[in-house]
């Protein structure tokens, strides 16, 4: 699932570049920096080095694979825009509860944890829109970072009472998932 998540993110990192006219260079560094910029950071953070992508090449092949698919079936892939929305919305809840077990793994506080899930899912774009020149969305009145931190917290409690990991991690990746969806279709903002 996160190589499925990684690839997602670079597609849609390799999207964004080829609509700014970058060149492949700039597709590639673009489809890196949206697919593993986040998980990076995270790790930085929390002091895991080497980082999690540099220990497995899978994630520089899907990147690369990425790429050759975003440049093959560029026109494909621009109809199925909506589908990798919900691909995104998935990729982001599932980088959250990641990010934050990963955190939560090293010995830090579940605060800190909760804040390490949201930098693992939402950076990488963070990063992305920064260098095409856009702003980033989780500074703009989207939901997107708060969807992440309520399904983070729905982890933690789900895990306060039960230790089935795999089923906590598919229902807070559910509620991610649900407050996105739902905060899009009825066009709900973080408007004060």
């Amino acid at each position: 699932m996160d190589l499925l998540g990684t690839l997602v993110f670079a597609i849609s990192g390799v999207l964004t570049a080829i609509d700014k006219k970058f060149d492949l260079v700039g597709s590639i560094i673009i489809g890196l920096v949206t697919a593993i910029g986040g998980g990076t950071l995270r790790d930085l953070l929390i002091g895991e080095t080497p980082v999690g992508w540099m220990l497995d090449l899978n994630y520089l092949f899907v990147i690369l694979f990425a790429v050759f698919l975003s440049y093959l079936l560029k026109q494909n892939i621009l109809k199925l825009r909506r589908s990798f929305f919900l691909f995104d919305t998935l990729g982001i809840g599932l980088f959250t509860i990641l990010g934050l077990q990963k955190t939560l793994g090293v010995g830090l506080s579940i605060p800190i944890a909760l804040l390490m899930g949201i930098v693992s899912a939402v950076f990488g774009g963070v990063i992305r829109d920064v260098l095409t020149n856009e702003i980033p969305l989780i500074f703009r009145k989207e939901i997107y970072a708060s969807a992440c931190l309520v399904g983070g917290l729905a982890f933690i409690v789900l895990e306060s009472f039960s230790h089935l990991t795999h089923a906590n991690m598919i229902l807070a990746m559910g509620v991610v998932f649900l407050i996105r969806y739902l905060a899009v279709k009825n066009k709900w903002a973080l408007d004060f």
